[in-house]
């Protein structure tokens, strides 16, 4: 039995992407620290027989968008603070790190876990928190009161009602300058991530709610200083060379539809351009 509940039990699925992408599309995302933890994961929860190849691909697809956002962040902010909201399992920082601070937050179960398999390494701090709580935001601006702030959020929002989610980033909008990424999908995107995508990973009891159809909507609903920066295409930086046809044809429908995107947010200070 899982020592994790339903919700939780999803930290595996983007690492069984990130894996399958290594050994089998690199172009897309080659994770060296995924690959050297593979022995040591739950081989059932790691399953990757019961998941499409697009599936796979969808989750390191999303590493690959959080990767690029965060290297160009970085570039236009040497000195800027990286947050991982339910980072579970993720290994962006060796791909991604360096010089500079990263925090890292999630549940405390998931964080014990995490903490056995990738030890806090010198430069990221583990936080065992809800990443609803105000204490994680706290935490981060006493020890970085000045700092530009990107937050991630890779897989998260879907499984929450809109308002939690909203209030949320207007909690976020009162730390100062605070950069959001997180993927995301409309409402034709939420029927198919429902009724599909998640019954293919062996997941269908995960309730899911959130989605955006328009991020400057999103941003005007706060009734706080922000603006959407970028809402793109999911599969517009991703290679799609060497995949199946039918995993091609699929990224090229959900592109065209917006049915899944990344969206780029700036809160509680005046939006720079991209």
């Amino acid at each position: 039995m899982s020592e994790f509940g339903i919700v939780e039990d999803t930290l595996f699925i983007p690492m069984a992407g990130r894996i399958y992408a290594s050994e089998n599309c690199p172009k897309i995302l080659y994770d060296e620290k995924a690959l050297a933890l593979k022995e040591r994961l739950p081989m059932k929860l790691l399953e990757q027989g019961k998941q499409s190849q697009y599936t796979l691909v969808a989750s390191a697809s999303r590493s690959a968008n959080m990767d690029r956002c965060i290297r160009k962040f970085l570039l236009k902010n040497p000195e800027g603070i990286i947050v991982q909201l339910g980072c579970g399992l993720e290994t962006t920082y060796y791909r991604c790190g360096g010089e500079n601070r990263w925090y890292a937050v999630d549940l405390p179960n998931v964080i014990d876990y995490r903490t056995k398999l990738l030890p806090q390494p010198e430069r990221e701090t583990y936080l065992a928190e809800d990443a609803f709580s105000e204490n994680w935001l706290q935490q981060v601006r006493a020890e970085n009161p000045e700092a530009p702030l990107l937050i991630t959020a890779g897989g998260l929002f879907h499984y929450f009602e809109e308002e939690k989610v909203l209030e949320l980033l207007r909690l976020m909008g009162r730390f100062g300058d605070v950069e959001l990424i997180f993927d995301t999908v409309n409402k034709r995107g939420m029927a198919m991530l429902q009724k599909k995508y998640m019954k293919q990973i062996g997941h269908g009891e995960a309730r899911m709610f959130f989605y955006v159809d328009s991020a400057s909507d999103l941003a005007v609903k706060l009734g706080i200083a922000a603006e959407a920066i970028t809402e793109k295409p999911y599969y517009q930086h991703i290679s799609k060379k060497g995949l199946n046809l039918s995993t091609r044809v699929s990224m090229t429908v959900s592109d065209q539809f917006g049915m899944v995107k990344m969206v780029h947010i700036q809160m509680g200070k005046e939006v720079r351009n991209p």
